[in-house]
């Protein structure tokens, strides 16, 4: 992995190479190993945060970390592109537009201890708008390249918390266009119903039951680039204990090599059909 400029990881993008590179400020990372008409994305596995913040923040590190959404990378790890946060979203949200990316509360509690200043906000809101200059040179490349492109866009989220059975896997599409891709949709969302996950987890997957697909990453390149579908996929927090911080590896494993074939399957269909 190299350590390279926004302008340099853009460069090499429009060049047509491949390489692994982590941002000059170490904020997310990027991998092309060959370039396909698909690509994948953990914009919330992050948990990296500024330590002139550290005191100023009301939320300890478990609470940060249960937020988060930790080891999507990994479940994504094995394609052949994958960009991925570095950064703690407490730090600044890569899912929410950059006017609204540092919080000044989370999850109903106020997150500072006082209000940060212009230039600490300033430091977050330039790392947002570095990732997202890499992310539409890297998704009109993919367009330009094969005329559309599919984005699986994964997340995790706490199941606990809710007070009715929710389901293993939900798909978030209320801001994509569902009589385009809807077909894309199901094949997708039955592909993820038929993973067989260790310890009796309950499997289910369901679109828009626990969430809806409101996400800037979403937003930002469906309004942007017309020929380029983003998946919203959350995964339960199945695979670790959410309130003991206790990762289930096996889970984690089990994920990755579903996620393997059933990812580039889906994304070769919807290559086919929609490719001119």
């Amino acid at each position: 992995m190299q350590r390279l400029s926004i302008e340099q990881i853009i460069l090499k993008i429009k060049n047509g190479e491949v390489f692994h590179a982590v941002s000059e400020d170490y904020s997310f990372t990027l991998k092309i190993d060959s370039y396909v008409p698909y690509a994948c994305a953990a914009i919330h596995d992050g948990h990296q945060f500024r330590k002139e913040l550290w005191e100023n923040c009301l939320h300890s590190e478990y609470d940060r970390w249960y937020e988060e959404d930790p080891l999507t990378k990994k479940m994504i790890a094995s394609h052949p592109i994958v960009i991925a946060g570095c950064d703690s979203r407490f730090e600044y949200d890569l899912n929410r537009p950059p006017e609204e990316a540092v919080f000044e509360t989370a999850w109903g509690k106020q997150l500072w201890k006082s209000p940060l200043s212009a230039e600490m906000k300033a430091k977050s809101i330039d790392k947002h708008a570095a990732f997202y200059k890499v992310t539409s040179a890297l998704i009109s490349k993919l367009e330009e390249t094969f005329g559309v492109c599919v984005v699986y866009d994964m997340h995790s989220y706490n199941w606990q918390r809710w007070d009715r059975e929710v389901p293993t896997w939900n798909l978030g599409t209320s801001n994509i266009d569902n009589d385009r891709y809807g077909a894309d949709i199901e094949t997708w969302r039955q592909s993820l119903s038929e993973i067989q996950l260790p310890n009796n987890i309950a499997q289910t997957a369901k679109i828009n039951d626990t969430f809806q697909g409101n996400g800037y990453f979403l937003k930002f390149i469906t309004k942007n680039y017309k020929n380029t579908l983003v998946l919203a996929t959350e995964i339960a927090k199945v695979y670790c204990d959410e309130y003991l911080q206790i990762i289930y590896p096996e889970v984690v494993d089990k994920v990755s090599k579903e996620l393997k074939t059933r990812l580039p399957e889906h994304a070769s269909e919807f290559y086919k059909i929609h490719a001119k």
